[in-house]
């Protein structure tokens, strides 16, 4: 989706890993440097000139990316998506990381298990408002409240995989509802931006940060409550 975001990188070691048992395969890892699909589509058209052989892309946009990624198949690229699905027209294959309904349960559950007695409003910080992994999830954790009849969803605010716009989306939640219990972020730039602002804004141990993240990147916020 970008460079110099913490999953991404750890995608990359993954890939150079891979590339290395396979051998005879060189790995270009690339993308832009803000997660938007006209970003991600300047970087496919270079990579159909390069005529590389195989695209993976984790997208911004599923459907954006489509008529670009077309044109690689019909060049003879593979193209497969991960993490974040394109639509199928595409691609010939999607590998997600997990189960979209197994997340959305888990992070409804962290929810209520920090909440007392499982009551009170939470709100959720997501990447863009087009990530399919991301919009996935969320449908997911809406489907899961019912199970959970003391939590209230209040928002779903968009950080658009920014730290800094994370940041100051997660600061107008904690001003906008003073009695916000938890704050969950299915975005792992999203995460530590909301566990940064709650500390912050003095909110430790009143606001509950949770979601999908890194954790060599949330170590030092576990610590410090």
């Amino acid at each position: 989706k970008s460079l110099g975001n913490g999953f991404f990188d750890a995608v990359r070691k993954g890939g150079d890993e891979a590339a290395a048992e396979l051998g005879n395969v060189e790995l270009i890892f690339t993308g832009p440097t803000t997660p938007t699909a006209e970003g991600q589509i300047e970087v496919l058209n270079a990579l159909i000139s390069q005529r590389v052989d195989a695209i993976a892309v984790s997208a911004n946009d599923p459907d954006a990316l489509v008529p670009t990624l077309q044109r690689a198949q019909q060049r003879g690229i593979k193209v497969i998506s991960y993490d974040s699905g394109v639509a199928a027209a595409g691609r010939s294959v999607h590998l997600s990381p997990s189960s979209d309904e197994l997340i959305g349960q888990t992070c409804v559950q962290l929810a209520a298990d920090a909440l007392p007695d499982g009551k009170g409003k939470f709100a959720i910080v997501s990447a863009t408002p087009t990530s399919t992994n991301q919009n996935a999830w969320i449908a997911a954790m809406k489907a899961a409240l019912p199970s959970h009849p003391g939590l209230e969803l209040v928002t779903v605010v968009y950080g658009d995989d920014v730290s800094d716009k994370s940041y100051r989306e997660t600061v107008a939640l904690l001003k906008r509802y003073p009695d916000l219990g938890v704050i969950v972020s299915p975005s792992s730039v999203g995460i530590v931006a909301a566990a940064k602002a709650v500390e912050d804004e003095g909110r430790t141990g009143k606001v509950f940060v949770t979601g999908l993240g890194l954790p060599s990147e949330l170590a030092g916020h576990v610590s410090a409550g």
